[in-house]
């Protein structure tokens, strides 16, 4: 990654998107530029998981918005991150390729609890460094965070399908309050609580933190109405929720300090904090400043200085599952000279071989985590890998990039045939051809000294010459590229196997 000061994180949340751009001095990132949109993406969700027209249209406007300030920024200094609505739209492919045209940037869809990870590293930034444990709660539009930590590390993470925006829409439609509606609306809340609330309490934590824009709204009203002197406490909230249904529902005229963007939302946030305050018997929390988008931008700092927690998340589960670390690492570094030649050879321009590279770092950490699934059987263990990759928690992973990982895994041997149904972008073929490549020539699992390989990409599929001397000698090789040969034929693709002459060797070791 070239070296970048500047950073940017957009948040696509289920009530707000939100831009932050920051400069990174010494570790730290100093704010300069931020945007919020309320877009309430989790409003547009219809009956059948789907995404409104409407909704999406307000999207992309606010999107278009975004990356006109973003304009000039390096790929390699943005991320943006979608969230619950994101996870559960079934239509959220097709708007999440609007969304990239719009914005200018890839969208990551990322899990619950990588949301979790990445909130709590935004909360510890924004607080005084302890040594005390944290117990951060961040009420979201469509989902809700715990996590328990020390110091800048996450030790316990949870996500609940709950939030502001889903509650007040479910529970208190068109705005209407009253006792009967908040009580439902906590007992649900609790219900949802249930499953974490004996493995937090054993935890345990010495101060609570609320995050997001539904604790902080919900402190300043308490303030404004002197409920409280600091944060949000039992009984400034017990107040605040007489309030609302004394009033019949959430009315700025009549509630001080309540803003305009939180009308819609405030009941359902008042009703689940009381059910996590009620269920973790916390008396008090202090409100911070520090959300999602700041956890995004010091997780992009820490892959500017080269401390990415994906790399570390590799290096956790190749001890986890035992991993052949000799062998991933011939497999790896075969992979990613095939995959280097290949995009040299296609005429990319100087940047071709960058280590901080997307798709090359995908064909690295695949190449190290195609035999996780031996641990599980050896029979299929390619597919027991790519499950394994899809469906674990992999902190700093999107969800997108651990279907990636998943499909190159599962793609790196066997027949091409299992892959049809699972929408192989254009570009992932040679990440896969690389690796199937890699894996075939070192399956004697040795040190073993590969020829002169080239492999070329043409319109209509690859070609991988090797010397006919060493194809004479190595007649098991030799056979496996016939049967390669054979498995991508069988999906539409050409792969020829060319064996070259020790003249045609000779010219193109000169050259």
């Amino acid at each position: 990654m070239p070296r970048t000061e500047v950073l940017a994180a957009v948040d696509l949340g289920s009530n707000s998107f939100h831009l932050q751009v920051g400069r990174a001095v010494d570790g730290q990132i100093y704010a300069l530029d931020s945007l919020r949109e309320g877009v309430r993406l989790g409003a547009g969700l219809t009956a059948d998981k789907r995404l409104d027209r409407a909704t999406q249209a307000r999207a992309l406007e606010a999107l278009s918005r975004f990356g006109e300030r973003l304009r000039g920024l390096p790929r390699q200094a943005v991320r943006a991150v979608g969230t619950n609505t994101l996870r559960v739209a079934k239509n959220a492919p097709q708007f999440l390729r609007e969304a990239r045209a719009a914005l200018g940037f890839p969208i990551e869809v990322i899990s619950g609890r990588e949301e979790a990870r990445l909130i709590y590293v935004g909360v510890a930034h924004s607080l005084p460094p302890a040594t005390h444990a944290r117990l951060v709660v961040d009420i979201g539009g469509g989902s809700t965070e715990f996590i328990i930590g020390t110091g800048l590390e996450p030790r316990l993470t949870e996500s609940l399908y709950m939030g502001c925006v889903s509650w007040s829409l479910r529970y208190f439609d068109g705005g209407r309050i009253d006792k009967a509606r908040m009580k439902a609306a906590e007992l649900a809340a609790r219900q949802e609580l249930s499953s974490m609330v004996r493995a937090y309490r054993a935890q345990g934590w010495q101060q609570a933190v609320g995050s997001s824009g539904t604790s902080r709204a919900i402190e300043t009203i308490i303030s404004e109405n002197g409920f409280a002197e600091s944060g949000i406490t039992r009984d400034g909230l017990d107040r605040l929720r007489s309030l609302l249904i004394k009033h019949e529902r959430a009315d700025p005229e009549r509630i001080p300090g309540l803003g305009e963007n939180r009308v819609a939302v405030l009941p359902g946030g008042v009703a689940i904090l009381g059910a996590v305050m009620e269920e973790l018997a916390i008396e008090q929390l202090t409100v911070s400043d520090g959300a999602l988008r700041h956890g995004v931008l010091y997780d992009l700092l820490g892959r500017v200085q080269h401390k990415d927690m994906r790399e570390a998340t590799v290096t956790q589960f190749m001890r986890r599952y035992h991993v052949d670390l000799q062998q991933a690492e011939r497999v790896r570094r075969l992979a990613l000279a095939i995959y280097d030649a290949m995009i040299k050879d296609a005429g990319r321009d100087s940047d071709w071989a960058r280590e901080d590279d997307a798709d090359r770092l995908l064909l690295d950490w695949s190449a190290r985590l195609a035999e996780i699934g031996l641990s599980i059987a050896h029979a299929q263990y390619h597919r027991h890998s790519a499950y394994v990759l899809s469906n674990a928690d992999m902190p700093g992973f999107s969800r997108m990039e651990q279907q990636r990982l998943a499909r190159l895994v599962l793609a790196h041997r066997g027949k091409l045939g299992k892959l049809e149904d699972l929408a192989i972008e254009s570009e992932e073929w040679a990440h896969i051809l690389a690796l199937r490549l890699a894996t075939l020539f070192l399956r004697s699992r040795t040190d073993i000294k590969v020829p002169m390989l080239r492999v070329t990409a043409d319109e209509g599929g690859y070609t991988v010459a090797l010397p006919q001397a060493w194809l004479e000698e190595n007649p098991l090789t030799a056979d496996a590229l016939d049967s390669e040969s054979g498995y991508w034929k069988a999906v539409g693709m050409r792969l020829v196997v060319e064996s070259l002459s020790e003249r045609k060797v000779a010219a193109l070791g000169r050259g």
